[in-house]
């Protein structure tokens, strides 16, 4: 049996313990509110702690996940990765690549993994689409182009949209592509928070291969689509429903399948790497690759100008 301990039991948090709990490897809860605390406690029976270096001393665990304020992440990653656990981070891994170049050689190190929580890999729909592209049905991807839209939560305040939000889609085009963007460039701005709430991103990538990320925190409806561009076809996504609509010259298929929980597959497959004792799908390169990417972003929208990153292969 694989204990896990979870790391903030707030907003996204209680959704890491109530899957966790199902898959019959919650190990402890620790959260700083002592009422969360002991309402997670008694529900699922597990120890809880609102002490994170107590709960790492007195448990027997085999990993934690880490749900708390991203400005948090590498001293809580740092302390569970120095203490032999396993460590998965919510996104963005750290808010620094600085940080995260620190963290993936604590991990090192202590011989560890260190992984992320990009979850839209593990959405059916998008699994969909890469089994197309790495199968060649519909020749070559050119075009990427995702929308994501949605009214900024009140408990995001230590990072803007970028680090937020649009590091989910900068991950999702670089693992569709299968390669890292040569340059960026980016308009960013504000309207009704301190930090940037909606960002307009061009990632280029090889052989004018290109994708188009728009993230708002302004309008009311919920929107988490995707477009990709082949050279015989397109592929429309929405990441909500997990519906796939693919267009083709003789006509439109939709493909039928069962809606599982993206969070469930993600979870399934952190506790399988440990049990297994190999590396996951998302490692803590990843982690660090899409920070670097989120900071040249940051520097285009402020300089209104392109960052070349150089790419790789």
């Amino acid at each position: 049996m694989v204990r896990i301990g979870v790391v903030g039991t707030g907003g996204w948090g209680k959704n890491h313990v109530r899957v966790l709990n199902e898959l019959d490897s919650l190990g402890a809860v620790c959260d700083m509110d002592s009422s969360k605390v002991e309402m997670y406690s008694k529900k699922y029976r597990v120890p809880g702690y609102t002490n994170f270096d107590e709960m790492l001393s007195k448990e027997e665990l085999d990993g934690v996940t880490i749900c708390t304020p991203a400005t948090t992440h590498f001293a809580l990653a740092s302390k569970s990765l120095s203490a032999g656990l396993n460590t998965f981070v919510e996104k963005p891994m750290t808010v620094s690549s600085e940080e995260a170049r620190k963290l993936i050689q604590i991990a090192n190190d202590s011989k560890k993994i260190l992984t992320v929580g990009f979850i839209e890999r593990f959405n059916p729909a998008i699994t969909e689409l890469k089994s197309i592209i790495d199968q060649g049905r519909l020749g070559d991807l050119i075009l990427l182009e995702f929308h994501r839209e949605n009214r900024r939560s009140n408990t995001i305040t230590d990072v803007g949209i970028v680090k937020d939000a649009s590091v989910h889609d900068i991950d999702t085009a670089r693992w569709l592509f299968g390669e890292e963007p040569d340059f960026v460039f980016a308009r960013v701005g504000s309207v009704k928070s301190e930090r940037e709430d909606f960002a307009a991103i061009l990632l280029g990538f090889s052989g004018e291969k290109t994708a188009f990320l728009t993230t708002n925190w302004v309008t009311p409806n919920r929107v988490r689509t995707l477009s990709a561009v082949f050279e015989n076809g397109v592929v429309e996504v929405d990441f909500v429903t997990q519906q796939t609509k693919i267009h083709q010259q003789d006509g439109t298929h939709i493909p039928t399948r069962q809606v599982q929980e993206p969070l469930m597959l993600e979870l399934r497959e952190f506790v399988s790497a440990i049990r297994d004792k190999r590396q996951p799908l998302i490692t803590g390169r990843d982690g660090l690759m899409v920070t670097q990417i989120a900071e040249a972003v940051l520097a285009s929208g402020s300089s209104g100008t392109p960052i070349f990153l150089g790419g790789s292969r």
